[in-house]
């Protein structure tokens, strides 16, 4: 099927949000939406209805129609099964079918639309997998929240340095010779190399004096000081590259050391990146969300990923990504729509439709992400194993253990969190790695540092006086990895023209979106 356009109007025709997914210009648009409510029969239920040139394809929705303008060569039972997953969405992202509703939730909804077809064709997506994808964070938001925050620091580091030279110009005139007096009309240095009457009212500009024996008399004001060498000066040259870095490093920030003649790219990607990198960036992101039974058994599992791309030079735009994709359990990959399909489909390689195209420049651009659910238990990654037992006195020995199921993954910064009775301290005996009790959040927090395949099981014992077993649940499991649970990684990157490889640089992360045993 060929999707021109997707609309929700009133039954009167008039256009709430409109999304058009092909080249048409915006008359011949205009035209196509105002002409349906002329064709439609009163009396008669009907699904679509047809002109010369195009279908119309609608359903009601209260008080509104879902509409879908097609190609009269589009299969109708396409267009019927993808007008019902638009006619689903809405209601998702609106709490009533009204004219005001749509309107505030028009965003979500043209965002969640773009998911369901890409340059007139439907997307093999279903309604969960759109809410997923249209609350996926944006890393070109990411990124320019990142730069802002770096101007607001430079400026704000400016500022303090300004206001610091000038107070020290005040006190080194003061010392030099009592430049500014009270009451009369002495002088003294503004901080640019010029004097300023104070006293007697209006500022003046004073001339340069001979430093000689014979111009200075008794009744005469003050020599005016030196400029100091550190004044700042109207017009001066300023390395910016340099403060801006040695502003960085004084506000704890780490920047990687350059040789002087570095290339304004290779200055790009240090201020961006905490660690070095290639004219070509990939990032390959997993967030992961588990959810277990304190039986160990899966409520919930789910994967979603994004590999972005950044080229920091413009030789570089025009590229290829060649992908070992060695998954066998079936996560579903979803290509940008302005990649080739059918070059990542039959080849595994990442390419722009038009190759004459290049990509953006310093930017991250996302091209391909990927999503994953099941409800098989081994896909967990770590088991934990929770085990509260009352031991007769009031009080509850607690044994809690893990397992790495996945050898391949190196977890880092893992931190097992266990609730606690409020008020209690718990009584540790045997504890693999370290713990810390946090008696604000009632909480023993179990810390290790790394868990790998040399590493892979551990226990924590300890007891409390006053408590039952369901206070100890949920537990909260966080950590980090630079290992992809997704067996998804770039081989090599090539340019578009003759084939020749590029060096580029990969950083790989694993996060955790929410982990817990309830």
């Amino acid at each position: 099927m060929v999707l021109i356009a997707s609309a929700v109007c009133t039954k009167s025709g008039k256009v709430i949000i409109s999304r058009q997914f092909v080249e048409m210009t915006k008359v011949r648009i205009e035209g196509l939406l105002a002409a349906f409510p002329k064709l439609m029969i009163t009396g008669k239920q009907h699904t679509f209805v047809e002109t010369d040139s195009v279908r119309y394809v609608y359903q009601p929705l209260e008080k509104l129609y879902m509409l879908l303008i097609t190609t009269k060569a589009s299969n109708i039972l396409e267009d019927l099964e993808t007008l019902r997953l638009f006619s689903k969405v809405v209601p998702e992202y609106c709490h009533s079918l009204d004219e005001k509703e749509i309107l505030e939730n028009a965003f979500n909804l043209i965002f969640a639309f773009d998911e369901i077809v890409a340059l007139g064709y439907r997307e093999s997506v279903n309604l969960g997998q759109i809410k997923t994808f249209v609350e996926m964070d944006s890393h070109e938001e990411k990124v320019y929240q990142a730069v802002r925050q770096t101007q607001e620091r430079e400026a704000k580091q400016k500022m303090r340095e300004k206001a610091k030279e000038l107070q020290r110009q005040r006190m080194e005139s003061a010392k030099r010779g009592n430049s500014t007096t009270r009451g009369h009309g002495g002088y003294g240095s503004d901080g640019f190399g010029s004097s300023t009457a104070i006293g007697s009212g209006a500022a003046t500009i004073s001339t340069p004096t001979i430093d000689s024996e014979e111009s200075v008399r008794p009744a005469s004001k003050p020599q005016k000081p030196a400029p100091s060498r550190n004044a700042l000066k109207l017009g001066g040259k300023t390395k910016d590259v340099d403060s801006f870095v040695d502003q960085l490093k004084n506000e704890g920030e780490r920047i990687s050391t350059l040789p002087s003649n570095a290339s304004a790219a290779a200055v790009a990607r240090s201020t961006v990146f905490d660690e070095p990198t290639e004219s070509v960036h990939l990032k390959l992101e997993d967030k992961l969300l588990v959810r277990l039974g304190r039986d160990g058994r899966l409520n919930a599992f789910e994967l979603s990923g994004l590999l972005t791309l950044r080229i920091f030079e413009e030789k570089f735009g025009r590229i290829k990504v060649k992908l070992e994709n060695n998954d066998n359990r079936g996560i579903q990959l979803q290509t940008h729509p302005n990649v080739d399909k059918d070059l990542f489909r039959g080849k595994g390689q990442i390419g722009l439709k038009n190759p004459a195209k290049p990509f953006p420049l310093n930017t991250d651009v996302g091209v391909l992400k990927w999503r994953y659910q099941t409800q098989v238990e081994q896909a967990v990654p770590l088991t934990i194993n929770c085990w509260p037992s009352e031991n007769g006195e009031g009080g509850c020995d607690v044994n809690i253990e893990y397992e790495l199921e996945h050898p391949k993954l190196e977890l880092q910064d893992v931190c097992i969190s266990i609730p606690l009775p409020m008020g209690i301290v718990p009584t540790v005996g045997e504890c693999d790695g370290t713990y810390k009790h946090d008696p604000r959040k009632h909480l023993l927090q179990w810390n290790l540092p790394v868990i790998d395949n040399s590493n892979k099981a551990g226990s924590l014992e300890f007891s409390v006086n006053a408590a039952i077993p369901e206070d100890f649940f949920p537990v909260q499991v966080s950590f980090v990895s630079k290992t992809s649970y997704a067996d998804i990684k770039a081989t090599e990157v090539v340019l578009v023209d003759d084939e020749t490889p590029v060096k580029f640089s990969t950083k790989t992360s694993l996060t955790i979106d929410k982990y817990e045993i309830v």
